[in-house]
Parts: structure tokens; sequence; C-alpha cells
């Protein structure tokens, strides 16, 4: 039996572990368990599922967006979903990652982008992206904003006529936020509604002069609720001119025209009889007419009263009262009040001030015993409201409702 002496055991071994260490080495780094993080995602197709897929339907903007892991192997560790314009959709996703689910309405009619990003029981991560669309809403709310453009005086409100009753005061705070008026120089203002369909618009005092005011709507696609969404709306672009308000006072049967707030003529004038007394208040010039026909059938009087053409005609109420030439009393203009409820004057005076206002210019009546001007049935009143009492007419400014905000049904980038 022979006997190797321990001094060259030692070297055999030394010299067999240096030898299997460059080997384990490189065993190690071809062969080994790579760190999952580090690997090409898979396709998470059959692990997640989402509310808008399968069948080729299209996504119900009514109810949330939800994405699913279907088994206890993987769950989902983040979600993006972004409309066509790159815009987010916000939502949250639970703790254990099962789920996640959109907390902000998605557009009607609109495309989606969705990245659902997973992990395994292994921890590799997958991946998958998914196109989808919501379906169209079937009832939609249209907007159409008044008066056309154009310029006007500082006293033309803005309107906006919807083509469906709204009365809810969630939804009509959706509405409210979504169409916007902006003006330079910057002023407030607030909606009020006139009634379910008609919303008129106006600041605590007048427009500034010389003012760009636009209108437009954002409400494209939005859920409104109860399955009402927003339509399409043309956007407005209104200027203001001078500030010209013609201050007629029943008692002294004198008009005083101001521009910019200093006197620029007076006129002699007569407004309505007793019985046919012109209304007091703030009216707004409501059309221009050189030429109309007035009779007194037309104010409840016999058909043979009077039946003429005036001239030189601006139209204040819808019911029929003007500021006109009077070429038949000028000799009570200054002196009395003789008309059937118009405001009369001589013809050069008509005229003159027939081609100094445009629609939107204020006539306001003073001192007369006639009824008080009607807010919104003969024209626009509008500033015969005290501001408190018009904001209160609003949803948003009177606190009617605690809504979510349209701006918030739109798509937000996450925080």
């Amino acid at each position: 039996m022979s006997h190797t002496p321990r001094s060259l055991r030692s070297r055999a071994v030394l010299t067999c572990a240096l030898l299997v260490a460059p080997l384990i080495a490189g065993l190690s780094g071809c062969g080994g368990s790579p760190d999952p993080l580090s690997a090409k995602p898979y396709d998470a197709a059959d692990q997640i599922s989402f509310s808008g897929d399968g069948d080729g339907r299209k996504a119900n903007p009514d109810k949330p967006l939800e994405v699913t892991a279907k088994d206890d192997d993987s769950r989902i560790t983040d979600v993006t979903a972004t409309d066509a314009a790159g815009r987010y959709v916000r939502g949250e996703l639970t703790d254990d990652g099962r789920r996640w689910r959109s907390t902000v309405p998605l557009a009607a009619g609109a495309h989606y982008t969705l990245k659902v990003s997973t992990e395994d029981s292994n921890g590799a991560p997958g991946r998958r992206t998914v196109d989808f669309t919501t379906s169209s809403a079937h009832r939609l709310l249209k907007v159409t904003f008044g008066p056309k453009a154009g310029e006007y005086g500082v006293g033309q409100p803005i309107t906006a006529k919807l083509s469906r009753p709204v009365k809810d005061p969630s939804a009509r705070a959706v509405i409210e936020r979504a169409l916007k008026v902006d003006a330079r120089p910057a002023v407030e203002g607030v909606w009020h509604w006139v009634d379910s369909r008609n919303l008129h618009y106006r600041p605590q005092e007048y427009w500034p002069a010389h003012a760009t005011i636009t209108v437009h709507s954002n409400l494209k696609g939005i859920r409104i609720g109860g399955g009402l969404y927003g339509g399409e709306a043309k956007s407005l672009r209104l200027t203001t001119g001078d500030r010209l308000e013609a201050l007629t006072d029943s008692g002294t049967h004198q008009m005083t025209v101001k521009r910019n707030g200093v006197p620029i003529r007076t006129i002699p004038i007569t407004t309505g009889m007793p019985g046919f007394d012109t209304r007091n208040g703030i009216k707004v010039i409501l059309a221009k007419e050189s030429a109309v026909r007035m009779t007194g059938a037309s104010i409840g009087l016999g058909a043979g009263s009077y039946d003429l053409m005036v001239y030189w005609a601006a139209r204040v109420t819808k019911s029929g009262e003007y500021v006109h030439a009077a070429p038949w009393s000028t000799g009570s203009q200054g002196y009395a009040n003789v008309s059937h409820g118009c405001t009369g004057m001589s013809t050069a005076n008509a005229q003159w001030f027939f081609n100094t206002v445009r629609l939107g210019d204020i006539v306001q009546v003073v001192h007369s015993n006639g009824e008080d001007m009607a807010t919104f049935d003969n024209g626009y009143g509008d500033w015969n409201m005290a501001w408190a009492d018009w904001r209160k007419g609003s949803a948003v400014a009177s606190g009617q409702s605690d809504a979510t905000p349209a701006d918030s049904a739109r798509l937000r980038p996450q925080a």
C-alpha cells in the first residue's frame, strides 16, 4: 500500500480547487437563474380580462372600465388608459393586484388604448396592450349658442338653447361647467337657467366696451346623467363696441344718450299714455327695422284705430315696443306722453338714433307709470335682476349641486 505525502495531497487539492473555481464561475454566468425583471415581458393576454373585451362589442361608457386578473398565479402591477389625444383615465388598483377600476367616466364614442403590466408567481413581467372604443350615445344633448357672431352693445346677454329639457340639478351643473364663456378684458359672469332648455349668461355689470367674448362647449361625449350625453355645439365669437346707453325719462319726456358715460345727445320724446304706459326698466335693442307696419289690432284696439308705416324703428321688446320716428306727435314730444307704449321722437332724431345704436345697446326707462320690464319672456330684461338673484338661477353658483365638474369627466393626466 502506497502513501502519498501530506504535502503532495495538499498541493493536489489546491490545484483542483483552482481549476474548478473558474468552471463554477462560468456555469453560474451562463446556466444559472437570471433576475426575472430582466427578462423580456411575456404576452399577458391569458392572465387578464377587461370589461370592454371579448366579443367585439364596444365598451359601455355608463360603466367603469375594469381590468381583472384571471387566476391566483398572477397579479396586475400597473394599468395605463389613454384616449386618442393621449389624456389619461384615472383609476385605482386594489392592494392585492387583482383588479383595476377607472374612477372617472369614459366619453361616449371615443377610442382608448389600455396598457396592462402583470407578473406571474415567479415574478416574471407580462404586458398586454388593447385598443377599444366606447359605444356612441343614443341620447345626445346639443347646444346652440346665441346671438349670431358679430358686434353688439354691452348689454347683450349670451344664450344657450338645449335640444332636450334638463331639470336635475346635478345634470345642470355638469352642463354649466362645460359651457365656457371667456371675455377679454376678463369679467366674472354666471349662467342662469331661464327654464329647462334655455340658459342666459351675463356679468354682474354690463360687458366692457370693446371686449372680445368667445363661447364654446366642452360637453361632447360627456355623460350628463340619465343616459344623456353631450353632443356637438358650434363655438361663438362676439365683440362689443362703445358702451351706449339711452336713458328714457317718461317724467321729463327727455331721452339722454350716452357713449362711454358721456352724454352725446338729448332728445325730446313722448312715451306711453295712461293705459298704455311704457314699461320701466332696462331693455336691450333686439332688432333694427327701417320701416315697420304698426296697427291698433296688434295691441288689442279695434281694427280701424290706426294702421300706418313707422320708420327708423329700434325694437326693445318682443311684444312690439320700439323707439321710432313719430312725426304726428312732434307737438307733444318733450311735453306729454301720448303714444301707445313706444318711445316716439322726430324723424331726424329717430334716424340719428337708428344709425347710432346697435343690437345689444341699452335702453333704460325710468319714471313711467307702467309695469316693470319682465326679465326673460319679452326680450332681454336680464339686467333688471339683482346679481344675487341671478346667481341663484345657476346650479353651480347657487350651490344647488355638488356634482362632479364636467371637466373631471374628461380625461386628465394622472398625478
